[in-house]
């Protein structure tokens, strides 16, 4: 009698299901690529199938996997101290914090270390909360903030619905239509949006309004893009009420729209700035919270009840260095420009060839194809939040992904495209080859 032998890999990956949980998915019946190393834009197996890494991970992996300069930094951090409590001063937290005051426009300049984007928000709710006084956080139905209580229901991602009759209180939500699917045209976009906010602002008592927080560009919703002028009428409304302006650059930031910061291509700045992902691209976890000075003053001479054991942790900061100083050495922003251009030119082509591409939305490299099933009355493929069994289209489309060697991220209609910043031309015509190949099974369902 044979006896079948489990290859190593098998191995690694029963390993991860029997005894470790899985974000976001179910716990049966899943098929993770057990990752034996990365490098660039690409991830390996342990069966050596190599896989083009197109959505950068979850987005933050701007600088590429692998870099060891990030690994000798951090390497250098931990033999002098691996962990001080954050009441203590290191060299690397003052020059990070230094660095990214030079980074951020206007008078943000002050950083609170966290330790990933939910923590990074947390704390900017509850800042915003002690220094106005006041308690209620407006923000985007469809948007991500984070999964922890506050951040989850700040968030308008329907992934906060099952926990719905927990949801932490005084968050308030509203929509912003996108161009894509308004039907009023253009001109009116920015002036029904406005007016919408202005009103749920009068009918919710703006005195009552600690902040509204907003996504400097929009990200795992679809990268849905505000109207026009939007985020400076949101400004002006902000300063014309006392409401702070928190804007989460957890995704966009750090280069992935051509910027250092996504808010900047609206030409406006902020109060506070959420960030993580981008700021260390996953070698360590990191996040922090730019604070303005007006806001700081505050704390001047009263205690900022705000803290962490692992704020500040040193290692952490020190990868975070290095990957600043990676982006400025290989002009990754100068990149994520040019490549984003490269980019959205070889989508026209795609489209030409799929009728299953309803629109692309792009900034940099933080892009998203929407699917449709007709492009004249923009049917989605699958709808917001669909059920299981709207998504079989989608789902083939994912698996053929992975069957041809890409990892993306492919959610309900949206297939998103946001690599690396240091991709290459040849590297984006092999990953939309791959696409093209995919979307075949879109256009064939939609026939």
């Amino acid at each position: 009698m044979s006896t079948k032998t489990v290859s190593e890999a098998e191995e690694i990956i029963q390993n991860n299901l029997d005894y470790t949980l899985f974000s976001w998915s179910k716990q049966k019946g899943i098929s993770p690529i057990a990752v034996e190393h990365a490098e660039g834009v690409y991830l390996y197996d342990y069966d050596g199938k190599k896989y083009l890494d197109f959505s950068s991970g979850l987005m933050n992996v701007n600088i590429g996997h692998g870099d060891q300069r990030v690994t000798e930094a951090v390497v250098k951090q931990m033999q002098q101290a691996a962990y001080v409590t954050p009441s203590c001063a290191t060299k690397v937290r003052g020059e990070l914090g230094k660095k990214l005051a030079a980074l951020c426009p206007g008078d943000l300049n002050k950083a609170f270390f966290t330790l990933c984007g939910a923590t990074s928000i947390e704390n900017a709710i509850k800042l915003a909360r002690l220094y106005t006084g006041r308690h209620k956080i407006f923000s985007r139905y469809q948007s991500y903030h984070g999964a922890t209580y506050g951040s989850m229901s700040a968030g308008g991602d329907p992934r906060r619905l099952p926990m719905d009759a927990q949801q932490a209180p005084n968050f308030i939500h509203f929509d912003i239509p996108y161009l894509y699917r308004w039907e009023y045209g253009e001109e009116n976009l920015l002036k029904e949006s406005v007016a919408a906010l202005e009103k749920q602002i009068a009918y919710e008592g703006p005195g009552n309004i600690a902040a509204i927080l907003l996504e400097g560009e929009s990200g795992s919703s679809g990268c849905l893009k505000y109207p026009k002028g939007y985020l400076k009428a949101v400004r002006k409304i902000c300063d014309d009420n006392g409401i702070l302006l928190i804007i989460d650059e957890v995704m966009s930031g750090f280069g992935r729209t051509g910027k250092w910061f996504g808010f900047q291509n609206h030409g406006i700045i902020p109060d506070m700035i959420t960030m993580a992902k981008g700021l260390t691209c996953g070698y360590l976890p990191l996040g922090c919270l730019m604070v303005s000075d007006k806001i700081v003053a505050k704390y001047d001479d009263a205690v900022m009840p705000l803290g962490l054991t692992y704020s500040a942790h040193p290692v952490s900061l020190a990868a975070a260095l290095a990957t600043l100083k990676i982006y400025e050495d290989d002009n990754l922003i100068e990149n994520a420009v040019e490549m984003g251009k490269y980019l959205d030119a070889q989508i026209e082509n795609l489209k030409e060839k799929h009728p299953c591409i309803g629109d692309w939305r792009n900034t940099g490299l933080l892009g998203c194809l929407e699917l449709v099933k007709d492009r004249k009355t923009k049917e989605p493929l699958a709808g917001f939040n669909a059920k299981p069994e709207a998504l079989v289209t989608s789902n083939k489309i994912a698996a053929k992904l992975k069957e041809l060697g890409m990892y993306t991220f492919v959610r309900w209609n949206y297939l998103f495209i946001a690599p690396p910043l240091i991709v290459t031309k040849d590297q984006i015509d092999e990953g939309l080859a791959i696409i093209s190949e995919a979307l075949k099974i879109a256009d064939e369902a939609i026939k």
